[in-house]
């Protein structure tokens, strides 16, 4: 009830209304606006990422950036005034995406996603079900033909990991339904729904039959073109500069990313030994031997962890909050082979279930979905995502939940040693300076337990997605660098809970405008009101005060 009623009064604070602050509907308006522009239309079931298409999302994006402009808040309160940001950040996203990174020119991968989990049905099927099924079989052959037709500027790196998608299974199996031999690839799941068809549907064999060649056809096209669909993958330091200024807001550029990731492994690796140092005497934890007892560990750390933020006083768990599930699987590989994940995890399921269920991602999400502020509610930044659930880890680890359970803070420390290699992984991918080879032997050479599987499914998500992989540390940072601002000006009056509740009601949205909401600091927002900064270069964002000192 207390976390309701916070998320209530800063709900009340941001929504005044328009009498009081000329102009906000209109900025409401213009957010709405942007995110439907730049949705594809759908022609014949299809995404439409021609080139016209594009060019028309291109000049409504530039029809509202016009018409953003003539917005001023200056008079607004803070709460509204970080929307406006908000809404000025997501219009340059859309730009950053067609000025750098246009997916539907540059990466096979883009089309291979859009037909990547047809197969995953499970038969049989009827009704409506059985319908959709079809129409979208229908449509694999269309997606994959635009996408031969609009990769005018297919990068390298891109293009052998969407082939080798394609041909082989990742070994980590984000969100595959369980098979006990994972199908070989996309083809391989399209293999697997013939089989469900020829038991369930045979009547559906023509539409997996045409879906699977287009799909086949598609890698050997990305074979046969490989030489020409090898543009540079990694988009360059000024560009992932600027993305991370001005679209993560983030007071760091790439070279601060380097020195601060190297600081965070070394510190990670030195608390690593010297706990191994401590516990040298205790027994080593095991995996769970059986699928039982590892769901007798989640259920009894799923407990541990909601009773100790009670305790605590950590933060407020609404009474809605129920059970939320795992992202770890029991899965027995043949040999008994696990991959990274498996092996922390079927240890002790706490280092991930603080990230990534409570009070991490699951718990987060349920949290943000609650949220119907239309511009905070509809808005998600990576780097809050995952900087609050790397944050949590160490936090929890500081606030006693593992004083109990020496060994399993070394789990802890994997992690922590884990989300630092990435940035390096990161930064050099998209300087050029690295494959995706280099960026996953860098992380194996120095992740215990990190398999090649995990890593270059790592190396993919951080090279499609730049800024990603480097927010799990720097939106960290910020969050200790934010609890340190707000206990250095209330001292004795500092509470623990009310800071993460204050943190969390303020929506997904970037640290830095948080930070201004809780604190008054805007130190690292006031450089951003202009739309279009131009292209970012180091010198460019020094002089707006980003690298004059590591926040």
């Amino acid at each position: 009830m207390r976390y309701l009623l916070l998320i209530a009064a800063v709900a009340a604070v941001v929504a005044v209304p328009s009498a009081q602050a000329p102009g906000y509907d209109t900025l409401v308006g213009l957010f709405a606006e942007i995110l439907e522009s730049q949705r594809a239309p759908v022609v014949d079931g299809v995404p439409d990422y021609s080139p016209p298409a594009v060019a028309t999302r291109r000049a409504a994006l530039e029809d509202i950036g016009g018409r953003l402009d003539r917005i001023d808040s200056t008079g607004w309160p803070v709460a509204q005034r970080v929307d406006h940001l908000l809404v000025i950040t997501q219009w340059r996203a859309a730009d950053f995406e067609h000025r750098v990174l246009h997916p539907w020119t540059r990466d096979p991968g883009f089309y291979v996603d859009q037909v990547a989990r047809m197969p995953f049905t499970r038969l049989p099927a009827e009704g409506r079900a059985l319908q959709q099924l079809r129409a979208r079989l229908a449509g694999v052959p269309a997606i994959l033909a635009a996408g031969r037709r609009n990769l005018t500027d297919g990068a390298g790196e891109l293009t052998a990991l969407a082939i080798r998608n394609l041909e082989r299974a990742d070994g980590v199996g984000h969100g595959h339904p369980w098979r006990a031999t994972p199908p070989a690839g996309v083809i391989g799941w399209y293999d697997d729904l013939r089989l469900q068809a020829a038991a369930h549907h045979p009547e559906l064999l023509p539409d997996v039959d045409l879906a699977r060649a287009a799909v086949a056809s598609f890698r050997d096209w990305l074979v046969a073109n490989r030489t020409r669909l090898n543009a540079p993958s990694g988009i360059g330091l000024d560009h992932y500069d600027y993305f991370q200024r001005y679209v993560r807001l983030m007071p760091y550029t790439a070279a601060d990313n380097l020195r601060l990731g190297e600081r965070e492994l070394e510190r990670g690796r030195a608390f690593l030994a010297i706990e191994r140092n401590r516990n040298r005497s205790l027994p080593p934890l095991e995996p769970a031997p059986t699928e039982q007892e590892y769901t007798r560990r989640k259920e009894e750390a799923d407990r541990e962890i909601r009773d100790f933020i009670r305790r605590e006083g950590i933060l407020t768990i609404p009474d809605y909050v129920g059970q939320l599930g795992t992202n770890v699987p029991w899965i027995e590989r043949p040999g008994g082979v696990r991959n990274f994940w498996e092996e922390i995890q079927y240890r002790d399921p706490r280092p991930d279930h603080v990230h990534a269920v409570i009070p991490g991602h699951r718990f987060d999400g349920l949290v943000q979905r609650q949220d119907e502020r239309p511009i905070r509610g509809r808005y998600s930044d990576g780097g809050r995502t995952e900087g609050w659930g790397f944050y949590l880890e160490e936090m929890l680890l500081q606030a006693g939940l593992l004083d109990a359970r020496p060994r399993t803070k070394e789990l802890f420390y994997l992690f922590q040693i884990k989300r630092a290699t990435r940035v390096r992984a990161e930064v050099q991918m998209h300087a050029n300076t690295f494959t995706v080879a280099d960026a996953v032997k860098s992380m194996m050479d120095n992740v215990e337990f990190l398999d090649e599987d995990v890593a270059r499914v790592d190396a993919e998500i951080y090279l499609r997605r730049p800024g990603y992989g480097s927010g799990y540390q720097m939106g960290k940072l910020q969050i200790d660098a934010l609890l340190s601002d707000r206990y250095a000006q209330l001292g004795d009056r500092f509470d623990l809970r009310e800071f993460h509740d204050r943190f969390l009601a303020a929506g997904n949205i970037p640290i830095a405008l948080i930070r201004w909401e809780m604190t008054g600091l805007d130190d690292q927002i006031r450089h951003l009101w202009v739309r279009q900064p131009g292209q970012a270069t180091s010198q460019h964002l020094k002089d707006s005060g980003s690298t004059s000192r590591i926040w």
